[in-house]
């Protein structure tokens, strides 16, 4: 899926480098009054298979990036329910630690070019497994809310949402300041469901803003991506309309003139929620999601077994500093190895189907490698 890119005998760049004139604050996402107008287009490759449980990544894209242009690579993979995690957005050759153990694995590549009309040329991208713990079992599969928020009517009908999406007249989704939640374009991966004064509607993230691209409010501020001193379900234009923050500004510098979290669509806001003002809504994201994963990690290689002993066969392994998908624990057969004794096995789900055990000797924490549910 792409917006605005296209391919080249070099590689992916612009489709258009033009700059299309920038929208207006405070609805969706705009550059600093005073900074140069650039083109933006994202490109979404098909997901991979990765073959295994992948717990971090390293992004090596090879591409040519003039000055005043900008080139980003956004990862995410499908957990052990199937379901996305969030996006998050890598630095080139720097492990990434995901959300939470994947077994398949996507990019999205983020052009910006420069104000003269310059782009960057992207030639290709390799995705690789990484030794390091997933990020944690955050709320990148768990529903979070409901919370108060600040909700502005987006408008702008005609122009085009940060997913490639042309606002149509009564369009139904919202913007969120930060493209970690944002969803393909027609796609509901990320979604929201919205409250006011007894009308509900569940809608898409099909766009980036208010005020804000790299405010994921949502997440704890352990993974929070920015303003990490500011409460869980705080946004950071509300800290600032309302306490002063970062001196009144948003990441742009700009006076932040409302305490706007989300933004609405028209028919989102007309139609859904009966809204005929600019008014504080409440929001639940990821709505359904039945909680985070439960995750081990190892802190050695270790085989993966058909059932609970050593006699069982081999049906997987763990790697040293790799998270895994965990489901229960079971008594099975007494081991002693690297100097630990232990009878707790932990049941894994598999890449291929099916589910394997590990002892808890392989796992750091306590005896079970933190997995409080006992196998029935």
């Amino acid at each position: 899926m792409q917006h605005n890119t296209r391919r080249t005998s070099r590689g992916l760049t612009l489709a258009d480098p033009q700059p299309q004139g920038d929208r207006n604050p405070p609805t969706a996402a705009t550059l600093a009054p005073g900074q140069p107008d650039t083109a933006r287009g994202s490109y979404t490759a098909p997901e991979v298979d990765a073959g295994r449980w992948v717990s971090a990544v390293v992004a090596k894209p090879d591409a040519s990036v003039p000055a005043g242009t900008r080139v980003e690579v956004d990862v995410r993979g499908r957990g052990v329910d199937g379901g996305w995690t969030e996006w998050r957005t890598t630095k080139p050759d720097s492990i990434l630690s995901l959300p939470e153990p994947v077994s398949k694995l996507q990019a999205r590549v983020m052009l910006t070019g420069a104000a003269d009309g310059t782009a960057p040329v992207v030639s290709g991208l390799e995705l690789q497994s990484a030794a390091a713990p997933a990020e944690s079992a955050t709320a990148a599969a768990t529903a979070y809310g409901p919370v108060r928020l600040f909700a502005t009517r987006e408008g702008l009908v005609g122009q085009t949402t940060a997913n490639g999406h042309v606002i149509k007249s009564r369009d139904h989704f919202v913007a969120l300041p930060s493209r970690r939640m944002l969803a393909s374009n027609g796609g509901n991966e990320y979604r929201v469901k919205v409250c006011y004064k007894g009308r509900c509607e569940t809608a898409p993230v099909w766009d980036v803003g208010p005020w804000n691209t790299r405010d994921d409010y949502w997440n704890p501020s352990s993974v929070r991506e920015t303003f990490r001193d500011l409460p869980q379900g705080r946004p950071e234009a509300q800290a600032a309309y309302q306490n002063g923050y970062n001196n009144g500004k948003d990441e742009f510098g700009r006076t932040v003139a409302n305490p706007a979290g989300i933004d609405l669509a028209d028919g989102t806001f007309w139609d859904g929620l009966a809204m005929t003002n600019n008014d504080w809504v409440d929001v639940t994201f990821n709505p359904g999601s039945s909680g985070g994963t439960v995750t081990v990690t190892a802190w050695a290689q270790a085989n993966v077994r058909s059932c609970a002993t050593t006699t069982c066969a081999v049906v997987s392994q763990v790697y040293a500093n790799q998270t895994y998908p965990a489901v229960c624990w079971t008594v099975g057969e007494t081991v002693t190895a690297e100097g630990i004794t232990n009878d707790k096995w932990v049941k894994l789900p598999l890449v291929a189907g099916g589910y394997g055990y590990v002892s808890g000797i392989y796992l750091t924490g306590d005896q079970t490698g933190g997995v409080t549910t006992r196998c029935t």
